[in-house]
C-alpha cells in the first residue's frame, strides 16, 4: 500500500491510441509518441498510479510485468471511452478483508452516511453558484431526512433522486438541460458526464483494490453480476468533481458542438477534437488526487477496525472555483 507522500507523486496518464499514439518504456521511464513517431511525454514509471489507453491497443507481457512491478493500474477504454477492460495494481489475499465485508451488519448504516456524504457535497457546489438559495434549502431538507431513522433502501433512494433532481437543475443551468440519463447520450452534457464518470470510477476502482476490497461486494449499491457495487458506492461523494469541471468548461467556452458527432441520436467525441476532454477530466481528478487517497484510507482503517457508524469518514470535496 503506498503511503500518502508516495501517492501524491503519482499521477494519471492517458495515451490516445485512436490518435496515432503509441506507448514504449526506456528503463525505468514511460515514453508515448506521437502519430509522427515525435515524443510528446516521457515520464519516470516510479511516479505513475494508473494509465489509461484509448482506443485499439496490444497488451504484452512487457506491460503487465511494468504495472506488478511498479504499482501502476491499467485501464483500457475505446475511441469513446466505454470501458472494456482493466489490469488493476491490486493486493491479493486480504481475507480478513473480504470477510468483514461479508458479515458486517451495518450495510444499510453505511449507505446512508454515503447518501448523506454526497448531498453534502452536492450543497457546496451549489452554495458557490450565484442565485441558488432555493436549492441549497431543498438540499438541506433531504439531509435533515436523512438524519431521521430510515427503514428501508427505496426511502434512501428516492431522497437520493429528489437531490439529485434539484442538484443537476441548477449545477446545469447554463445549458439546456433535460435531465441526467446515464450511458444514453442524448445530448452533449450527459455524454461529457459518462466520460468523466467513467474516469473517475476507474481511478477510485485502483485506488480501492490496493488494499484487497472485494470491489463486487457493495453496500448502497446492491450486487449484480459483473458490477462493482463496492466502487459505485465509493465514487458518489466524488462525482461533483466531474460535475463542476464540465460546468466550468462551459463558462470557459472549452466545448463546442464542433467537437461532437450525433448519430442516430446519440452523441460521441470526434477523433479529430480539439480539446481531448478525458484528459481534462484526468487532470482535474489530479487536482483532488489526495483527498480521494485520505478519503480511501481512512475509509479501509475505519472498516477494519470499527462498527461504529459515527466514524465513517466524511469527505468534503476541495472547493473548485466553478463559476
Amino acid at each position: 500500500m503506498l503511503s500518502e507522500p508516495n501517492f501524491a507523486a503519482r499521477k494519471i496518464v492517458m495515451i490516445h491510441a485512436n490518435q496515432g499514439e503509441k506507448m514504449t518504456f526506456s528503463n525505468d521511464n514511460l515514453v508515448i509518441k506521437n502519430k509522427a513517431g515525435k515524443i510528446i511525454l516521457q515520464y519516470t514509471c516510479h511516479r505513475i498510479f494508473i494509465i489509461y489507453i484509448v482506443g485499439g491497443f496490444s497488451v504484452t507481457t512487457g506491460l503487465i510485468e511494468r504495472g506488478r512491478r511498479f504499482g501502476i493500474s491499467f485501464v483500457f477504454l475505446t475511441g469513446g471511452y466505454k470501458f472494456y477492460e482493466s489490469i488493476p495494481y491490486k493486493s491479493r489475499g486480504n481475507t480478513m478483508l473480504v470477510r468483514r465485508q461479508y458479515n458486517t451488519d451495518i450495510d444499510f448504516e453505511i449507505s446512508q452516511i454515503i447518501v448523506k456524504n454526497k448531498i453534502l457535497n452536492q450543497k457546496k457546489a451549489l452554495q458557490s453558484l450565484r442565485n441558488n438559495n432555493d436549492g441549497v434549502e431543498l438540499l438541506n431538507n433531504s439531509i435533515l431526512k436523512l438524519n431521521e431513522p430510515i427503514r428501508n433502501l427505496s426511502t434512501l433512494m428516492g431522497i437520493e433522486g429528489t437531490a439529485a433532481k434539484v442538484y443537476f437543475n441548477r449545477i446545469f443551468n447554463i445549458v439546456d438541460w433535460k435531465g441526467r440519463q446515464p450511458r444514453v447520450k442524448r445530448d452533449i452534457t450527459n455524454l461529457l458526464l459518462d466520460i468523466g464518470y467513467t474516469v473517475l470510477f476507474n481511478y477510485i476502482d485502483a485506488l480501492v483494490s490496493m488494499y484487497g476490497f472485494d470491489t463486487y461486494k457493495g453496500n448502497l449499491h446492491q450486487e449484480f453480476y459483473n458490477r462493482k457495487s463496492l466502487i459505485c458506492d465509493l465514487v458518489e461523494p466524488f462525482r461533483i468533481i466531474i460535475d463542476c469541471k464540465i460546468r466550468k468548461m462551459y463558462n470557459l467556452r472549452q466545448i463546442s458542438e464542433e467537437n461532437f458527432i450525433c448519430q442516430k441520436g446519440r452523441y460521441m467525441v470526434n477523433y479529430q477534437s480539439s480539446i481531448n476532454y478525458g484528459t481534462e477530466f484526468a487532470r482535474e481528478i489530479n487536482r483532488h488526487s489526495i483527498c480521494i487517497f485520505r478519503y480511501i484510507q481512512g475509509y479501509y482503517r475505519w472498516f477494519m477496525t470499527s462498527d461504529d457508524i459515527n466514524k465513517m469518514p466524511i469527505v468534503e470535496v476541495i472547493k473548485n472555483d466553478i463559476d
